[in-house]
């Protein structure tokens, strides 16, 4: 992942109150288009479908950027819906509440992969359940690996039945739309889905 970290810097010092994102080099409209890695062609897609994007190399720089995300929306003593125990554990200690209630100021979550392709987040039931996008708050905060980058849906869902050889999850759906702003085209895994303001905390793990 040499090339993330020529492209993104860690996006938080501890000097900066408000969250910044890092800057792609200028390219043309069809700059998607062109041989990129998979990992700039994430990137750049997110970052256009109008998610924040934070890259951290370390768990220490991903609580720092998590603490920047709660102080930049004064998210601080508030309800965070969250199904992972293990987030939950690892973001303790920052005033949060953490209930199972879709009523909440923002979800903490997990993912399955993270699409390269369209710039999608790849989720199922073991992150949403059964619920509905619509059902989630409008704010969203996803962890996610540098590992967890995929060409295309089709290799996430691969990874999802090859992981899940006793039981495959069900409620299998993407999230790509981020900007409020912009009506996107969307393809056959995102129909349903509503617009959502969506952080994510990519760990370097490569």
């Amino acid at each position: 992942m040499s090339l993330l970290k020529r492209l993104l810097n860690p996006i938080y010092k501890k000097t900066e109150a408000k969250t910044k994102t890092s800057e792609l080099p200028e390219h043309s409209t069809y700059y998607p288009e062109q041989k990129l890695p998979v990992d700039e062609k994430f990137t750049f897609n997110f970052k256009n479908n109008g998610g924040k994007f934070l890259y951290c190399e370390n768990w220490e720089e991903i609580k720092e950027a998590f603490d920047n995300v709660l102080l930049e929306n004064d998210w601080y003593e508030q309800d965070v819906f969250c199904f992972n125990e293990m987030l939950s554990e690892k973001f303790d200690g920052f005033n949060l509440n953490f209930v199972k209630n879709t009523n909440s100021t923002f979800f903490l979550t997990t993912c399955e992969s993270l699409v390269a392709k369209n710039g999608s987040i790849l989720l199922s039931s073991n992150q949403i359940k059964e619920k509905k996008l619509s059902e989630f708050p409008f704010n969203i905060v996803v962890f996610a690996t540098t590992s967890q980058i995929v060409e295309t849906i089709s290799e996430g869902l691969r990874i999802i039945k090859n992981q899940s050889l006793k039981h495959i999850p069900s409620n299998i759906t993407t999230i790509q739309d981020f900007d409020t702003e912009k009506e996107k085209e969307k393809d056959f895994m995102s129909y349903g889905s509503s617009t959502k303001n969506l952080y994510l905390l990519l760990l370097e793990d490569l």
